[in-house]
């Protein structure tokens, strides 16, 4: 018997979310009931006047002489940005870039933000408005890189800065949904076009009332002093606290768009899904990493889960802060009145001192990207998980010249009851979910099992235990399409793509008629691979159904090439080829530097015999990202199935060497350096592919088969 590589050509299948929190908007910037922000002015001064200046109502704003002399101070020396230097001239309204190519000057149209920084905007070719180059520091009154504060550290890994051109900095495709109000992007595809337009800058009464022109129509029509019975708009007063959480969401979420607008009072998990600890953003304890908004640690806090928490007990309508300095320990009343009313027994710092206040503990301020952000999590100080995972914690970020040792120390002094270990325990599961170390899993599928575990942890292990080969993990999972939650139910319904069972394929289906949408479209999408024969007649309706709303969720931003990309992916499991290369040949149009779709094209070509251009999409992969393990990897199979075992050796090799967790690599080195004779380096790659999966058949039959020669060898001898 002799062992092959494993000549399966793999796509990546990986669901690309959005950049930041880009938000659907239904297109109706011209509709003739929203009548604008001044029409609510006539009777509703003082919140008029409320909103106008608050973040919400300059959310974006023209980029006038008055707007530069009260915000903005000069700038005195360029900035270099590689081989460019920029320049901004308030007076003048511009910004000039100097390089290699010559002078260049870009109107500034806009000013986006102003909490913490102002972001501006030029009008470039095809409609577009991109982010410019340098930015603005509200705290510091300094000007700034855009792209360099924007990079992330995941440990060992070092993001590189964006070019500031680059598509995920330009408004129509990546911000415009939290900064203006009633938008139409108006793209065409074949063009590659934006017409963009908006009814007001800012996020506007209507954003969060809807429609208001019945409203003034009935409101005139009334007799004097009389208000009428039907007001004709959204009250925020008539919803539950879900639905208000529900409307502030969205532009406080690091989330994907799942259908083209949403409308105040309709459920986030209709429109929206949401990214948890499973991102790299997030310390494995979920403590902020990267550029994550609040929803998701929101949903962790213990005051929320119980039902008495909602986003406008502390902040107004219009964004500002209820409770503010002083007064701000009483946004914990009247739950925690005895905390509160003996603060300085409770915290052990002096009164009126900062340490005093709950907001310091519990919601502890971090920045990222020079943008301040509170933990809305609302847990205590966890400094233990700052020495395990070097998340931040409360007591270090005020007391900076001490560590987080000593802080522990305290923590373990004041507090009898040891409230870090179960912070310490579910950060340990998503730690080594994201290692790949199964040695938890079981305690992993226990807490998934657990009705009383945290949602969002649950939904962050599922999702990782995607990477877990282990067969007992399945059982556990389809139990949980069964869940209260739907984010849960959806993680589930993602994951078990992987399985096919029976039993899963049952669970799927009955999915595809949730009450929500997101479970609905993700167990569409896990569905796509099997053959439509398989569907019952009884349940086809809804099935397609189901694949309806999917198609319409991944294509939902055409001028994105992740949805082209994912759209291709939809199509290749369910063997639509031709639809499959289309869309991902849009993909490469939109974003020819990116490689996940050249990949898969090269993959699907490989498949129908056409390796010429399999191999020419693959090398064109390789000068993007020479490392790239993926690519590698693909480009090794096929050189493999070309018998040419050198070179695809070579690509194996690098492969690991920049992700020693893929397995197939491991195993298909394994199988070429034994395939004259077996070899100790052989063995040790078939060994560490069995490591990976151990539960993959031929990789543990073709270790036993290599141990087995070896003896053989040995003996021989």
């Amino acid at each position: 018997m002799k062992y092959k590589p494993i000549i399966l050509l793999s796509l990546i299948s990986l669901a690309i979310l959005p950049f930041g929190c880009s938000q659907s908007k239904k297109e109706k910037a011209d509709s003739d009931d929203f009548t604008g922000s001044t029409t609510c002015r006539q009777c509703h001064e003082k919140f008029y006047e409320l909103w106008s200046t608050s973040h919400h109502g300059l959310a974006m704003q023209p980029f006038t002489d008055t707007f530069a002399s009260n915000a903005l101070t000069a700038m005195d020396t360029p900035i270099k940005i590689g081989q460019q230097s920029f320049k901004a001239d308030i007076a003048s309204r511009t910004l000039t870039e100097e390089g290699t190519a010559g002078r260049t000057t870009h109107a500034m149209a806009h000013a986006m933000g102003g909490k913490n920084v102002y972001y501006f905007l030029t009008p470039l070719e095809r409609g577009r408005l991109q982010v410019l180059p340098l930015a603005y520091d509200v705290q510091s009154n300094e000007w700034f890189n855009t792209a360099s504060s924007m990079v992330r550290h995941f440990g060992d890994m070092r993001d590189t800065p964006l070019d500031w051109r680059d598509p995920m900095l330009t408004f129509n495709t990546a911000c415009f949904g939290c900064h203006v109000s009633q938008l139409a992007k108006n793209y065409d595809l074949k063009t590659d076009t934006y017409n963009t337009v908006w009814r007001e800058p800012g996020i506007n009464c209507e954003t969060c009332h809807g429609p208001c022109g019945e409203h003034v129509r009935v409101c005139l029509a009334a007799p004097t002093n009389t208000i009428p019975t039907d007001l004709k708009l959204i009250r925020q007063k008539a919803m539950t606290m879900q639905q208000r959480d529900d409307n502030c969401a969205p532009c406080h979420a690091k989330m994907r768009p799942i259908t083209a607008g949403f409308t105040p009072g309709q459920r986030f998990f209709d429109h929206y899904d949401l990214t948890t600890f499973e991102d790299q953003d997030f310390y494995p304890d979920g403590r902020d990493l990267g550029e994550n908004y609040t929803y998701t640690q929101w949903l962790t806090s213990p005051c929320v889960k119980a039902g008495k928490l909602e986003c406008i007990h502390c902040h107004t309508s219009s964004g500002r802060f209820r409770f503010a300095g002083e007064k701000s320990n009483e946004a914990c009343l009247p739950c925690h009145q005895e905390r509160v009313k003996n603060a300085i027994e409770h915290t052990h710092h002096d009164e009126g001192s900062k340490g005093s206040r709950c907001i310091s503990c519990h919601m502890p301020m971090t920045t990222f990207a020079r943008m301040r952000r509170s933990d809305h999590s609302m847990r205590p100080p966890t400094p233990a998980a700052t020495i395990a995972f070097k998340s931040p914690n409360a007591c270090n970020l005020c007391h900076i010249n001490r560590d987080a040792y000593w802080a522990n120390g305290f923590v373990k002094e004041w507090r009898t009851r040891d409230y870090q270990a179960p912070v310490l325990y579910r950060a340990n599961l998503i730690d080594s979910a994201k290692k790949r170390d199964w040695r938890q899993l079981d305690d992993m599928l226990k807490f998934i099992g657990d009705e009383k575990s945290d949602n969002i942890t649950v939904v962050s292990l599922i999702r990782l235990l995607a990477a877990c080969e282990a067969p007992a993990k399945w059982p556990v999972i389809r139990k949980a399409l069964k869940n209260t939650s739907p984010l849960v139910r959806s993680a589930a319904a993602t994951t078990l793509s992987n399985d096919p069972s029976r039993e899963t394929f049952d669970g799927l289906i009955t999915a595809t008629a949730d009450d929500y949408r997101l479970v609905r479209i993700s167990a569409a999408a896990s569905l796509a691979r099997y053959a439509s024969s398989l569907l019952d007649p009884k349940c086809r309706k809804q099935c397609d159904s189901a694949f309806k709303e999917l198609e319409n969720c991944l294509m939902g931003a055409p001028d994105s090439w992740s949805s082209h990309y994912n759209i291709g992916n939809y199509y290749e499991e369910r063997h639509w080829t031709s639809q499959a290369l289309a869309s991902y040949e849009q993909s490469m149009k939109l974003r020819p530097d990116v490689i996940l779709p050249i990949v898969n094209a090269s993959m699907l070509y490989a498949r129908q015999g056409n390796m010429k251009t399999a191999m020419n999409l693959l090398r064109k992969a390789l000068a993007i990202e020479p490392n790239n393990p993926a690519v590698n990897f693909n480009l090794a199979l096929a050189l493999a199935e070309q018998n040419n075992i050198a070179d695809a050796e070579k690509h194996l090799r690098i492969a690991l060497t920049a992700d020693s967790s893929m397995a197939q690599a491991a195993y298909n080195l394994g199988v070429i350096l034994n395939r004259n004779t077996v070899c100790e380096e052989g063995i040790k790659w078939c060994k560490r592919a069995v490591e990976l999966m151990p539960n993959n058949r031929a990789y543990t039959d073709a270790l036993k088969f290599y141990l087995d020669a070896q003896k053989q060898k040995t003996r021989d001898k």
